[in-house]
């Protein structure tokens, strides 16, 4: 069952289910699909693909069975529950087709109007999409009802969080059926409206802006992970570029940017869009802000890259400038609060705890601070609103939404 502004429906059972596309992604959805009790049909067009897939599947078994976490037998088990093809044999009894190809609009809705036709009328399609409107992806579907959107965190079995994005037509059913799905799979699902960005990614973008904001200013990058590590992350956001990727980083900024440039928008060639340019895409390339090498275990083992800085010059016109930690971390947390209360304030999420929890389990927020809205609420609404009257100068980034100006006159909290 699931309950939310008044909508109430009954989730679908899901016996049987199937995954388009068979790459990293793809083939952990699988895997966790199997590892919790429902088996899956795993499709792509090449049987390279479908190898790497089932590859990864048994990647993760095999961690499972070296931890002692399960029997070689029952592992085995499990992949033999997932069912690896290149056609649609067996989408006739499947009960939701989580799609997960690649992230094109053209190339998605093309896939989803084919298997929709080959499933049962009952049987709900969920797209993996990180940054495509979900309602734009419905259009040549013939049952939009039984579409919503199901955006994992990579990697799959690892991160908790599940987004189950609702489009202008999906039903309350639709939704009941994959949030119930997400629970079966271990996960914590979050239904949010179908915006740019959905929830975390939008709310991680105005993070991102402030932080490539401080780096034109001419903060270092170093004293930005620095100074953001002390006060809870897991890592820093120069850090975290590098972890995502450059190229994939660049791509989010703009799509996110194009839907919110009011004020998620910066001018003029950023940081990261200068390391993608000039090659340097973080791990993946072996350098970004930071220098990679692979150990014995071929994990990436991070050192100072020296010419780091002297490409940065190029988009600092103002020179470099030294600020100290407290001011960093105002600059960097005050847009996700605020972007936090637009989320809040449009119903983007049902509610402040529902935000904050998808921050910590999808995000990596620091779970002692608990959120943006819980991070407002320690400051205090007044002095969050005489932060954002201070760093006015900023733009639109730093304004605060009509509801942070109505909760600061009452002094009030986001969790009474």
């Amino acid at each position: 069952m699931w309950k939310e502004n008044g909508q109430e429906a009954a989730a679908s059972t899901v016996r049987r289910a199937a995954v388009l596309g068979a790459g990293i992604m793809g083939g952990g959805i699988a895997y966790q699909s199997a590892l919790r009790g429902t088996p899956v049909v795993m499709k792509d067009i090449t049987a390279a693909s479908l190898d790497l897939g089932m590859r990864e599947a048994g990647r993760l078994l095999g961690k499972q069975v070296s931890g002692g976490k399960m029997t070689g037998e029952a592992a085995q088990a499990v992949l033999s529950s997932i069912v690896p093809t290149l056609d649609y044999g067996g989408f006739g009894t499947v009960d939701v087709v989580v799609e997960a190809v690649v992230e094109s609009l053209g190339i998605k809705r093309g896939v989803l109007a084919e298997v929709e036709a080959l499933v049962p009328a009952h049987a709900v399609l969920a797209s993996n999409t990180s940054s495509l409107s979900i309602t734009d992806l419905a259009a040549n579907l013939k049952r939009p009802e039984n579409f919503v959107g199901m955006h994992f965190f990579n990697p799959v079995p690892s991160m908790p969080l599940v987004e189950v994005i609702r489009g202008e037509r999906t039903s309350a059913a639709a939704v009941a059926t994959v949030v119930d799905y997400a629970r079966r799979l271990g996960k914590t699902p979050v239904v949010v409206a179908d915006c740019p960005g959905f929830l975390v990614n939008r709310i991680l973008t105005a993070y991102i802006l402030a932080f490539l904001r401080l780096v034109r200013d001419g903060v270092d990058f170093v004293a930005i992970d620095k100074a953001m590590e002390a006060y809870g992350w897991p890592m820093g956001p120069a850090y975290l570029q590098d972890v995502v990727g450059m190229d994939t980083a660049s791509h989010v900024i703009d799509v996110i940017g194009k839907g919110y440039a009011s004020r998620l928008k910066i001018d003029g060639e950023h940081a990261v869009a200068l390391m993608a340019r000039a090659g340097r895409l973080g791990q993946k390339s072996g350098v970004g802000f930071y220098r990679y090498v692979r150990d014995d275990k071929g994990r990436p083992v991070k050192s100072p890259a020296d010419d780091t800085h002297a490409l940065l010059a190029m988009i600092q016109p103002g020179g470099t400038r030294a600020m100290d930690a407290e001011e960093i971390v105002a600059r960097m947390m005050l847009p996700m609060v605020i972007e936090a209360a637009h989320c809040l304030e449009s119903g983007v999420a049902a509610s402040a705890a529902d935000i904050d929890m998808s921050l910590v389990l999808g995000l990596g927020f620091p779970r002692q601070i608990g959120g943006a809205l819980h991070h407002a609420d320690a400051l205090g609404a007044r002095e969050v609103l005489a932060a954002c009257e201070r760093l006015a100068d900023l733009g639109d980034l730093y304004r605060p939404t009509a509801g942070m100006v109505l909760l600061a006159e009452r002094n009030g909290r986001y969790f009474e």
